[in-house]
């Protein structure tokens, strides 16, 4: 799936189902770096061996949610809870997390609308269009990638890179 795939037949439809305010060129560029950064784009479950694609983990959906934390964190904090629900009811899904954590293997909307509901439950502001060091932290404060907490101080330098190269593909896609 290319950058362009996951904007028109995800993140434009789903920006449909929220408020108008959530949608602007600085969120959409940041969800689609997450996009990259958690799932290249194309993984709608997380792979954690490329030579096993049999092995599956727990997160799911282009943006890989887990069903304790992005899932339930958009449907029960207070700044999202009652936007999932209506996004729930729309797509057809029972607003539980044990509903919607299986479902955004197969519905990339209500993935991209949980991923803008993710980030719209952060406490700071949403950083400017081009600010990539402050919508690194934005990522690792929403999606708190196990990576990123386990990671060695090689394996952290390597995530940050590779956060750099999706964040330019996503610059260069909304600018």
């Amino acid at each position: 799936m290319s950058i362009r795939d996951v904007v028109i037949g995800a993140i434009d439809p789903a920006m449909t189902l929220l408020p108008d305010r959530m949608d602007s060129a600085a969120a959409v560029c940041i969800m689609l770096a997450i996009c990259g950064q958690e799932a290249d784009f194309r993984h709608r479950w997380q792979v954690i061996d490329v030579r096993r694609p049999e092995v599956r983990g727990p997160a799911r959906g282009l943006w890989q949610f887990e069903r304790g934390g992005g899932v339930r964190g958009a449907l029960t904090h207070p700044a999202s809870r009652e936007h999932a629900h209506r996004v729930c009811a729309i797509r057809g899904v029972e607003p539980v997390a044990a509903a919607v954590w299986p479902a955004l293997a197969d519905d990339d909307v209500l993935a991209a609308a949980f991923a803008r509901l993710l980030m719209w439950t952060d406490a700071g502001r949403l950083p400017a269009l081009g600010d990539v060091e402050g919508a690194w932290q934005m990522y690792l404060r929403t999606w708190r990638p196990g990576a990123w907490t386990r990671g060695t101080p090689a394996q952290r330098a390597g995530l940050r890179r590779k956060w750099a190269g999706y964040y330019g593909q996503a610059l260069r896609e909304v600018s």
